[in-house]
């Protein structure tokens, strides 16, 4: 089961793919039990722990010490030993991993370009690539690589999750940032 609540995870200040989002994500990479995964900017590892309860693999990549410890944490927390984190700013450290099925992106440092490239080598025919883009300029990118690349089929999702928060007997909505999520299918 998906969906995690976002206060399980040990966060401290670093950022974290929220729960709607996260849910999302996995519906749209389509993880199967025997799939292998890559989670480019792992963050606090919220997206890998979901990928992990319904992968056989996911390997976490993520370049910020204090988040490869956070990720270590909630490793252990969730119970998810089919996580192998790797210290790497991507695209580093994905060259070594074959049978790729599912690749997300929440963070790319800058690097989008060379990380698709990278992602283009070593995921299968079949394979799924999900981004999360914060930025539109990210957005972009990723679009424009993507219709320069006749081999995926792809697809872009602007999502825009509000909670409610009770302000004495008030309930008003409070925005998170809005996503977009750009699914893309190695033809």
């Amino acid at each position: 089961m998906i969906g995690i609540s976002d206060d399980e995870f040990m966060r401290g200040d670093v950022p974290m793919t929220k729960q709607e989002v996260r849910i999302l994500t996995i519906a749209k990479a389509n993880i199967k039990s025997t799939d292998v995964v890559i989670d480019i900017g792992a963050g606090t590892g919220s997206l890998s722990i979901e990928a992990a309860r319904i992968s056989r693999q996911v390997f976490a990549i993520e370049k910020n010490p204090v988040a490869i410890e956070l990720i270590e944490q909630n490793v252990e927390k969730f119970n998810t030993p089919n996580i192998i984190i790797i210290n790497a700013e991507a695209p580093n450290g994905l060259e070594a991993i074959k049978n790729v099925d599912v690749v997300l992106i929440g963070g790319s440092g800058g690097n989008l370009i060379k990380i698709l490239e990278t992602v283009n080598r070593i995921i299968k025919t079949g394979g799924r690539i999900v981004l999360n883009c914060i930025t539109i300029q990210t957005t972009a990118a990723a679009l424009d690589w993507f219709k320069t690349h006749s081999n995926y089929d792809y697809e872009a999702i602007q999502v825009q999750i509000n909670r409610l928060h009770q302000i004495g007997q008030y309930d008003m909505a409070k925005a998170l940032n809005p996503i977009y999520i750009v699914t893309a299918i190695k033809k």
